[in-house]
């Protein structure tokens, strides 16, 4: 069997081999348990809540043999048995009517059509975006020329909104599928580090590749994806599309939380849709260069350390303040898929080598904020957007001020230490308090002022805030029963980030997996 020695707490200087040492010595203590297999490392974590004493925190796995019946004193070293996280795909009946048909192709769409054409069910997939290639071709254009492509940009194309991000792979949800889509990330070419960090990420420029293969994957499986391809509609086993018709078994509604065509044409379908509670506010930016030097002191420059990532939040009156999708070393991008609107989020590859660190920070907005509706709810921020466009300058460009004059309530002051990384720059200085919400810019001010008390300079006067960041989540959830299908319709499943049920890469493909264990595990027949 396998087991984990947790908590091995050393200096971040230590070795894999000093570490393994530890383990075997908490092994040896049981005196019920030999190793027959090999060590390595399964979860490795840096400790710097006192920048002064930073520490590493490693959990070991190994392949052990037991010596005693009596092993429930594993507890006592810090040791416990490792869950098995394997996945089998096996179609209960192989469908005879038609092929299932996955709509998106972003984390849950992916994982759920990878899962269903390793089961030979050979899956169809229709995703309204670009592939990878022709969509990072497209979003040059559209920085270059400011011509915008609604179908294919940074919210819709192979990958969904996470082919264009820091490719971060934490996530709230405790699953042991979680463990499956992390090994099945490294099969398809993702670093194998993945799999024991504990702040796992990719970088946008290898995450394309990961994609890439895992589509030509599905292909080879007998799959097939249609890019370019948009849903219009759907009745009775046939799915209508921009490029013709095609007939299903299961139709998964992996749209993506940006799908907002898609939401209008359920709610006229009289689709059970509810509002949720989401959030919105800024991008921050600030040198990494500082928030290494904030969190890890005098070890800021130690290589084996990393880039340093901050976690924050705020709660006071059922109102959540947070930090949410922080990037080191990256760019805040242009994330915009509606015409004449301004969005931003962030953005690392790999080395995560950029001067800047940025990360939004966000307000919680209830659902009486808005009025209650799910088009409210969109509406609440479709209006945030439009506005964002028009106080950036009418032209793509971002609304920025320094946190001084937020706080100030003016536009006195340039960026200048602190070059904001958006579209190459900005048209003019912009006033938030007069493009946010009241409630939101109370908040954003109550939270710096928080958050700088934990990380110094976080809300230091020069520092550049970017507008608006309106899509951390779905401000909608689609209805669905314990078994991922919709309310009424049991041969529709609504999955993923744009039905409401993840938050992010780890989650919405958890979900996907979900999703297509739940179709193999029905009948069929003609």
């Amino acid at each position: 069997m396998k087991i984990i020695v947790e908590q091995i707490i050393t200096p971040p200087s230590s070795s894999d081999f000093e570490i393994f040492n530890i383990a075997r010595a908490r092994i040896k203590k049981t005196r019920a348990l030999s190793i027959s297999g090999e060590l390595y490392i399964h979860r490795r974590s840096i400790d710097a809540r006192h920048n002064d004493r930073i520490k590493l925190v490693s959990s070991v796995c190994a392949e052990v043999e037991c010596t005693k019946s009596n092993t429930v004193d594993l507890l006592k070293h810090g040791i416990k048995i490792m869950a098995d996280n394997e996945v089998s795909f096996l179609a209960k009946c192989t469908p005879l009517t038609a092929p299932p048909i996955v709509v998106g192709f972003g984390p849950c769409g992916m994982f759920c059509a990878l899962g269903l054409a390793r089961a030979g069910l050979k899956p169809v997939v229709i995703e309204r975006g670009a592939d990878v290639d022709t969509r990072v071709k497209c979003v040059d254009e559209f920085y270059k020329t400011k011509k915008l492509s609604s179908d294919t940009n940074v919210q819709f194309g192979a990958g969904g909104a996470g082919t264009f991000s820091d490719g971060k792979l934490t996530t709230g949800i405790n699953d042991t599928k979680c463990a499956f889509v992390l090994k099945t990330l490294c099969e398809f070419g993702a670093p194998k580090e993945i799999m024991y960090q504990a702040k796992p990420h990719i970088g946008t420029d290898l995450l394309r590749g990961v994609i890439k293969n895992i589509a030509e994957e599905i292909e080879r499986l007998g799959g097939k994806i249609y890019y370019n391809t948009c849903l219009v509609s759907y009745d009775n086993g046939i799915a209508f599309t921009n490029i013709g018709s095609f007939n299903y078994s299961s139709l998964v509604l992996a749209i993506g939380h940006s799908a907002r065509d898609t939401y209008a044409y359920l709610l006229s379908k009289g689709i059970a849709i509810e509002p949720k509670p989401f959030s919105v506010g800024v991008r921050v930016e600030h040198l990494q260069a500082d928030i290494n030097e904030a969190l890890y002191g005098k070890s800021a420059e130690d290589p084996r350390l990393g880039k340093a990532s901050y976690n924050v939040s705020y709660r006071e009156n059922n109102r959540g303040v947070y930090s949410f999708c922080m990037c080191p070393g990256g760019e805040v991008m242009a994330s915009q898929s509606e015409e004449n609107t301004v969005v931003v989020n962030g953005m690392s590859r790999h080395a995560r080598d950029g001067v800047n660190a940025n990360a939004a920070i966000a307000v919680q907005v209830n659902r009486e904020d808005y009025g209650n509706t799910p088009m409210q709810a969109i509406g609440f921020q479709r209006e945030l957007e439009q506005r964002a466009f028009v106080a950036g300058g009418s032209n793509y460009k971002a609304p920025v001020q320094t946190l001084g004059d937020f706080y100030a309530e003016n536009v006195k002051n340039e960026p200048k230490r602190i070059l904001p990384s958006y579209m190459g720059g900005y048209t003019e200085l912009s006033d938030m308090n007069k493009l946010l919400p009241k409630f939101v810019c109370d908040y954003l001010k109550l939270g710096f002022l928080k958050f700088g008390k934990r990380i110094k300079g976080f809300d230091a006067k020069d520092v550049p805030i970017t507008g608006v960041e309106t899509r951390t989540s779905a401000p909608v959830r689609i209805l669905r029963t314990a078994g991922y299908n919709m309310l009424s319709d049991k041969n529709v499943y609504p999955g993923g980030e744009g039905a409401g049920y993840a938050g992010g890469i780890m989650s919405a493909a958890v979900d996907g997996i979900n999703i297509a264990l739940a179709i193999l595990s029905k009948d069929f027949y003609d």
